[in-house]
């Protein structure tokens, strides 16, 4: 049992083959695959599979990146999709003051009104946090966003901001940047997070992780993750890809 937390499988760097990405992965050992939207256009194909594959779960938002196009149509689309039971949360939201591809007033506002809407439909979140951790706490406590519960994809954030977060009901996922060797602050982490609120995720195509590095990423590479887990934690592989898979689907509520 082992399940890819966040994945972009509509992406394009899969359109040559993405089946056989897909059935990698699951012949590979995993047990699901969470695949997480960006933009409008993303989430609806985000949604095509989940629609297509028992065991892939979507994720609908709007990235900070693109949140320049929430407009009151998008938002309105958004919803719709987001009621849709495939849908297992909304996201990725948040922000990203590194790029800064959106105005920071336009990313805090769709962060705002995407929060709402997960509210509303009584559904979790999934943030997007980059060179913004104060203000992401900020506005999650403002908003009051762990009232259903929610993940911080591949946290980058310090220990004294994860114990905020935990308190406030959120997991903390961790991604292919875990195996790196550099990876000091999220090591760090990953061995004080209650094994009962962790997660483990590829972000494919992007950050690879080790040994890997330097190709394309793809969902059956979160074995990589978890076993540095495994390895920081001082458990066996089986136990944390079990405990993760049960996290996953107790934050995303899949049965």
């Amino acid at each position: 049992m082992l399940i890819d937390s966040h994945a972009h499988l509509q992406d394009k760097a899969y359109r040559k083959d993405r089946e056989e990405v897909i059935e990698r992965a699951f012949s590979g050992g995993l047990a699901g695959i969470v695949c997480v939207g960006y933009d409008i256009e993303s989430s609806a194909e985000t949604l095509e599979l989940a629609h297509r594959y028992p065991n892939i779960f979507a994720v609908v938002g709007v990235h900070p990146h693109d949140a320049k196009t929430l407009s009151e149509e998008a938002q309105s689309e958004l919803f719709r999709m987001a009621r849709d039971p495939r849908v297992v949360a909304v996201g990725e939201i948040g922000l990203d003051f590194y790029r800064d591809l959106s105005p920071r007033d336009v990313q805090r506002e769709a962060f705002r009104v995407q929060i709402r809407v997960a509210k509303e439909l009584g559904k979790p979140i999934v943030i997007h946090d980059r060179d913004a951790h104060q203000e992401v706490l900020q506005i999650i406590k403002e908003e009051k966003a762990g009232e259903n519960g929610g993940v911080m994809h591949c946290y980058s954030g310090s220990w004294p901001m994860a114990i905020e977060l935990l308190k406030l009901g959120f997991y903390i996922s961790f991604a292919g940047p875990l195996t790196f060797k550099n990876a000091r602050k999220a090591i760090e982490v990953a061995g004080k997070v209650p094994l009962e609120r962790v997660l483990v995720e590829t972000d494919c195509p992007y950050l690879t992780p080790e040994p890997y590095r330097g190709r394309r990423n793809e969902p059956v590479h979160v074995r990589e993750v978890a076993k540095k887990l495994a390895e920081i934690r001082r458990k066996s592989w089986e136990e944390v890809a079990y405990l993760t898979s049960r996290n996953t689907k107790e934050v995303f509520r899949i049965r």
